[in-house]
């Protein structure tokens, strides 16, 4: 999950990173209430979970009130990427001397966290390793033992800094990676790191992304932040559709039924099994299908979550039918999840026949969930079909409209 700027900010301040004196507001009342504070020319900043906020006209400076107040109006009615803003930060402008960049991500190849850092901050990460790649320092640190101070120096002095400024940016370097291994981070990003014209350093922007699994080992900063149990953002904030899909997942402990992600295709799907989701996913697409959806299902939840989820994406705007496919299984009842699936195309008011494309999961109580798909007239396969030749068979289905 992606975290806004205001809330990365409030990470990086929790772990003793200095930022700008600035508040979050989401109306234009609010910024005056903060402006009248602050009493200095200052930056209105959108928050959207998205990059090229300056290039979309979603960064503005003003000197005076009424100035502010109307590039906040202008602001909040700005989209990018699609995005509407949940609101903006309005901060002091700072007297800047010179802009680093810091991140650190996760490496696939070497399998270990990654520190990049560059003294050319503020601009895309990529047009510096294009156009300025020796201003780039790539640091691989340790899966185990902590980050040391040594690693943080290591990464700043390979891009030629020294003295004082050395001793400084490792501070913010090592405390960024805390919070990379404290939060479960894949993405810790600070651009720019600004030094002031007074000598000091401050972060002017954060970006920050979790892995979806730790949410629940880190409850208490999510409350902290105000980020509730429905809320599983990514690239951009969820839909009711995913939330709602949440709520379904979050009902009982038994099993997956859920972590959902809105397209607007036409063909539903309930795919499960490890990889085997993302391979089905695939798998449609390559048909030539319109997923309307991505979700997971496994570990044997009860009829209910299951009948919930397949309500949920049956009755989804634009849906035409569903397919029901997983790997081969061994932890997951056949038979519970054509109950579930059955039941909760009926209490939607929908045939299982009609609206059912495919059913394809090979294994444990395998004939007995058979038996129920005959008794609903529901096609289904069984692990003699692939998953590929499966989801050709629901995309085809949806191609002839039957």
């Amino acid at each position: 999950m992606r975290f806004y700027e205001f809330e990365s900010k409030q990470i990086l301040k929790k772990f003793g990173i200095p930022i700008p004196n600035g508040q979050f507001a989401r109306t234009v009342k609010d910024v005056e209430a903060i402006y009248q504070k602050l009493e200095s020319e200052v930056v209105i900043k959108t928050q959207v979970l998205s990059g090229g906020r300056m290039k979309a006209g979603g960064v503005k400076f003003a000197n005076d009130l009424e100035t502010t107040k109307k590039f906040t109006t202008e602001i909040l009615d700005i989209k990018i990427n699609d995005l509407k803003p949940v609101g903006v930060i309005i901060e002091p402008k700072s007297l800047i001397e010179q802009e680093y960049y810091a991140a650190i991500t996760w490496d696939g190849v070497a399998k270990q966290p990654l520190l990049i850092f560059s003294d050319m901050g503020g601009i895309d990460i990529e047009e510096i390793a294009e156009k300025h790649p020796t201003h780039i320092s790539k640091t691989l640190l340790p899966n185990l033992r902590p980050v040391s101070d040594y690693h943080a120096k290591l990464a700043v002095s390979n891009v030629g800094i020294s003295g004082k400024d050395l001793g400084q940016l490792s501070r913010i370097l090592k405390k960024l990676a805390d919070i990379f291994y404290t939060y479960d981070l894949t993405l810790a990003e600070i651009n720019p790191i600004a030094k002031l014209t007074d000598g000091s350093f401050i972060a002017l922007d954060g970006h920050m992304d979790m892995e979806a699994e730790a949410r629940n080992y880190h409850q208490a900063l999510l409350k902290e932040l105000n980020i509730s149990n429905e809320d599983n953002r990514q690239s951009r904030p969820p839909t009711e559709f995913e939330i709602n899909g949440a709520i379904v997942d979050a009902q009982d402990t038994r099993g997956v039924a859920g972590n959902v992600t809105e397209f607007d295709g036409n063909l539903g799907l309930i795919i499960g099994a490890g990889g085997g989701s993302l391979t089905l996913f695939d798998a449609v697409r390559n048909a030539g299908g319109k997923p309307a959806n991505y979700c997971e299902i496994g570990g044997n939840p009860s009829v209910k979550k299951t009948a919930d989820l397949a309500k949920l994406i049956v009755t989804k705007t634009g849906v035409d039918k569903i397919a029901v496919m997983m790997n081969v299984v061994s932890n997951t009842r056949v038979d519970i999840v054509a109950r579930g699936v059955i039941k909760g195309v009926i209490d939607a008011g929908f045939e299982p026949k009609d609206k059912i494309a495919i059913f394809r999961i090979p294994g444990s109580w395998e004939e007995e969930g058979f038996k129920i798909l005959d008794k609903y007239g529901v096609e289904y396969v069984d692990r003699t079909v692939s998953m590929y030749e499966a989801a050709n068979k629901a995309v085809q289905k949806m191609k002839d409209g039957e």
